[in-house]
């Protein structure tokens, strides 16, 4: 068990790394964080930053040398840099449980193996084998690196579309007609200990989440024995999201399982009595968990770039609201799709709070709202 004082490295420096970062220093812990630049988010908030990408084993190392635990804020750190970071500290989520996630190919046989539900899919080294399997219209993901929709392909009658992909290795899967998408977020200790938040909904636009509820209204109790199948199958240490397609008649497929903290977990910090950030911090240094349970209703909206187009939205529109909580992440330039920060709206209406989310990004993103750096 690692009590506070201690210090957790951290291999990626983004708005995740910088809400556990937070967290973890309340509760007396150290931070030292990994990444290409000194001032990412995390950076802002650590007590040492080490400067150097994140598939740089040299720079990895010399993290490694100065905390007691390493864990991570994005699942793209190579696997084969976590196996030389082990003599040194205890690396959590294990490299092994990266090597399984990273790869999407890997990713679906081991679901497969598992008899764990998915969509249909198939390699996509022969495409019209592929397409023979899962029919058409179907997606192309890249077998590594992508995310909130980067890599992905969607195929309709022309198959050439693949090479839009640029030649990388890729899976097949069938275009999955859901009723909405939900997900799972829990933690698991050390000794196999776990804790299950309320299941979440959520909607996505241009691929990347656009709003979270939680507690998701009649959420099948199911997809919480699913998503602890996927983490205690995985043998995973500290948070993790399962993904899922809730379909028509209720059937559940995993979409896709992040080895870490979640964007669709923030509610967590808020809403709940420990959240996913102090729960990750727990289950890393092997303390007992948390209470997992809600403490209230709530709906997380992402602020995306684009509110910035015409200058910083007007923040005093959402802090008038009193169930509203704004984070920002501190990054430098606001790029059109990037996750700049988020707003939480606390409330066991979580039908009105959706519409509140709603109504302050249409705020936010209006012409009369910019200019107002100071609100």
């Amino acid at each position: 068990m690692l009590l506070p004082g201690a210090t957790i490295g951290v291999l990626g420096g983004g708005q995740l790394g910088r809400m556990m970062a937070i967290a973890a220093r309340q509760m007396g812990y150290r931070i030292v964080v990994l990444d290409p630049s000194g001032r990412c988010p995390t950076a802002q908030v650590a007590d040492g930053t080490v400067v150097g990408a994140l598939d740089d084993a040299a720079s990895a190392i010399h993290l490694a040398k100065q905390v007691d635990v390493i864990t991570l804020d994005t699942e793209h750190v190579p696997a084969d840099v976590l196996d030389q970071l082990e003599q040194y500290a205890p690396v959590r989520p294990s490299p092994r449980v990266l090597r399984t996630i990273q790869d999407r190919l890997v990713q679906k046989q081991f679901l497969d193996a598992r008899g764990l539900p998915q969509a249909a899919w198939a390699p996509a080294d022969d495409l019209d084998a592929a397409l023979a399997k899962v029919g058409r219209p179907a997606i192309a993901k890249v077998r590594r690196a992508g995310y909130d929709g980067k890599g992905q392909v969607r195929i309709e009658d022309d198959a050439s579309v693949i090479q839009r992909l640029r030649g990388e290795p890729a899976v097949v899967e069938e275009l999955v007609r859901f009723t909405r998408e939900i997900s799972v977020v829990l933690a698991r200790g050390l000794r196999g200990d776990i804790a299950i938040y309320p299941i979440a909904e959520n909607v996505h636009r241009k691929h990347v989440l656009h709003t979270t509820r939680a507690p998701a209204p009649n959420a099948p109790a199911k997809a919480a024995e699913l998503a602890v199948a996927v983490a205690e199958a995985l043998d995973h240490v500290g948070v993790i999201a399962v993904e899922m397609f809730e379909l028509p008649g209720g059937a559940l497929l995993v979409n896709e399982i992040a080895p870490r903290t979640h964007n669709s977990g923030h509610y967590t910090y808020g809403a709940c009595a420990t959240s996913q950030f102090e729960q990750h911090v727990r289950a890393i240094c092997g303390l007992p968990l948390g209470d997992p349970r809600a403490l209230t209703g709530a709906v997380m909206v992402n602020l995306i770039g684009d509110l910035w187009a015409k200058g910083p939205p007007r923040w005093a529109a959402v802090l008038e609201r009193p169930e509203a909580r704004l984070h920002l992440y501190g990054k430098d330039l606001a790029a059109p799709g990037r996750k700049m920060g988020h707003v939480t709206l606390l409330d066991d209406d979580t039908d009105r709070a959706l519409r509140t989310a709603e109504e302050l990004i249409d705020v936010l993103g209006s012409d009369s709202a910019h200019g107002h750096a100071g609100l």
